[in-house]
């Protein structure tokens, strides 16, 4: 049977990959996914059983039920100061994913350029290129550090240049931009009239204090932004698969009408728990707060090896280490490490070719697991440094 260009050039994700692996390993402690642990509140729970009791199991509209559509314009009006119509600037996705790749199925033509600061989340790159954009890789350059420099933003912008993905907190460094930051990329996109794909899934987790700062409050930058969320890392409902999108009425029309030919719509009963979650769960921060003191867990561990290079992440639910003292590259440390301490981590270069020295770790276990895996990986490393 013939398969697309597209299809065969698209790579099976180094996360999935060693998720897969370390399923044959026994007694493993599973670092790759992001997909928390924790199940969500009761009132969620009950809101979709509820809706499938009452037969709330048939289609919505194509942009989402308007209860759902209600709830997150007052959420984002709330949280965001800024005013949001539900009818026509809001529409429910199958996730966050569905709202990214309907908005740059919306946005690109053959041969637009899309830029991408990394180390960046895989799929962003995949779905540019599977819509036939060109990805436009802007490396961080301040080492562990992972900040976004409009210098290197303005070197790699010309006039194919239509958009950039912002992500922050960022997959997979926690990584999150400043209000100065902020203003200098709303003042970038001004003057290159470009648009802003900004990825928010890890806004609500943010540490030590962190403000979370998003590019779609500066002044005028409604109009120019597409703003992404879901619920699924607030109120732990990955499975759910709920996102949504926020963009100016036109261009919400237009993923309406690329979503009625790709899902038609979301769950319904996902989304009536959506519903509950924003409606009686928003206030609550337990699981922030859990992520923070799990994230304190394992870094106190690993930091004692002074051979890795660790950054506190500010935000979302990852590590990104820097095992270069290893002498060993990404893969060969991932695997070695699964097959010799049974803990399963992501090679860094899955998000980006320049960080073969880095290794991800999602904190998505609870403290028992994550103290473990710390003692494990010292372990390793301590065995191979005198090796």
């Amino acid at each position: 049977m013939k398969i697309s260009n597209t299809a065969a050039t698209i790579k099976p994700s180094p996360t999935r990959r060693l998720f897969n692996l370390a399923q044959s390993i026994p007694n493993v402690i599973d670092l790759t996914l992001g997909d928390p642990d924790m199940p969500p509140e009761k009132a969620i729970k009950e809101a979709a059983c509820e809706a499938i009791a009452n037969g709330k199991t048939r289609y919505s509209a194509n942009a989402g039920l308007i209860e759902l559509r209600q709830q997150i314009a007052c959420t984002v009006s709330e949280e965001y100061g800024v005013s949001v119509d539900p009818e026509t600037e809001v529409i429910v996705t199958v996730g966050a994913m569905e709202a990214l790749f309907l908005a740059l199925a919306c946005l690109l033509d053959a041969g637009d350029e899309v830029l991408i600061p990394a180390p960046y989340y895989v799929n962003y790159a995949q779905m540019v290129t599977m819509l036939g954009g060109v990805p436009i890789f802007v490396e961080a350059r301040n080492g562990n550090d992972f900040s976004i420099c409009i210098e290197d933003l303005e070197r790699h912008c010309n006039d194919r240049t239509v958009a950039l993905v912002l992500n922050s907190p960022c997959n997979p460094t926690g990584y999150m931009i400043n209000a100065k930051t902020a203003d200098a990329i709303a003042e970038f996109a001004n003057n290159h009239r470009l648009t802003i794909l900004s990825d928010e899934v890890y806004r609500t987790l943010a540490y030590d204090h962190e403000k979370h700062e998003s590019v779609f409050t500066r002044p005028g930058m409604k109009e120019q932004t597409i703003l992404v969320d879901s619920v699924s890392k607030r109120f732990a409902m990955t499975g759910y698969r709920i996102g949504y999108a926020i963009a100016p009425a036109d261009f919400v029309s237009a993923m309406v009408k690329m979503q009625e030919n790709v899902a038609a719509c979301a769950s319904l009963p996902s989304q009536y728990a959506a519903c509950e979650a924003l409606r009686s769960c928003r206030g609550n921060d337990w699981i922030q707060r859990e992520f923070e003191h799990r994230r304190d867990v394992l870094c106190d561990i690993l930091e004692r090896v002074p051979e890795l290079h660790i950054v506190r992440p500010n935000g979302a639910i990852y590590l990104f280490m820097d095992i270069s003292a290893t002498r060993m590259n990404d893969e060969q440390f991932a695997e070695a490490l699964l097959f010799e301490e049974s803990v399963a981590v992501v090679p860094g270069s899955a998000y980006g070719e320049s960080y073969s020295n880095y290794v991800r770790l999602a904190f998505t276990l609870n403290d028992e697991e994550l103290a473990e895996a710390g003692k494990r990986i010292t372990s390793f490393v301590v065995r191979h440094l005198d090796n």
